[in-house]
C-alpha cells in the first residue's frame, strides 16, 4: 500500500471500543511502509456536511478522480480523525489522484497546525 490509497479498514472508535469497517486514506509516508506493519490513515465519512472544513477533503464520486477512489458515494476525508491500523487488515479500494493528494496535504496541514 502507498500514500493516497483508499483502503477498507476496521477504523477504531475514539472511545477505544472496537470500531467499524469503513474506508480510509493512507496518509503516512511511503518511506515508512516497508519498515513497519502499521499504516496511519485518515477516516472517510459520508457526512458531506464537513466538506467545507479546512481539515476535510470532499470527494465527488461522479468525477473521474472520484471514481478512481473506489468509493460508491460522495464522501469526505477527515484529517481530524487519524488512526494507526494493522497494514495486513487493509484492503485497497482505489487511490487519490495527484491533485487530490495535494489537497489532502493541505487538509493535514490545517488539521495538525503545520505551516
Amino acid at each position: 500500500m502507498k500514500r493516497g490509497d483508499v483502503v477498507l479498514v476496521r477504523f477504531p472508535h475514539p472511545s477505544g471500543i472496537r470500531g467499524k469497517k469503513r474506508p480510509a486514506v493512507v496518509v503516512q509516508s511511503d518511506a515508512y511502509t516497508p519498515a513497519v506493519s502499521t499504516l496511519v490513515v485518515a477516516e472517510i465519512t459520508k457526512n458531506v456536511a464537513l466538506a467545507n472544513e479546512p481539515a476535510c477533503l470532499f470527494i465527488n464520486v461522479s468525477t473521474s478522480e472520484g471514481k478512481a477512489t473506489g468509493l460508491v458515494r460522495d464522501s469526505v476525508v477527515s484529517c481530524l480523525l487519524l488512526a494507526t491500523i494493522d497494514a495486513h487488515t487493509a484492503h485497497v479500494l482505489g487511490s487519490l489522484s495527484p491533485a487530490l493528494n495535494q489537497q489532502l496535504d493541505d487538509c493535514l496541514r490545517a488539521a495538525l497546525g503545520l505551516p
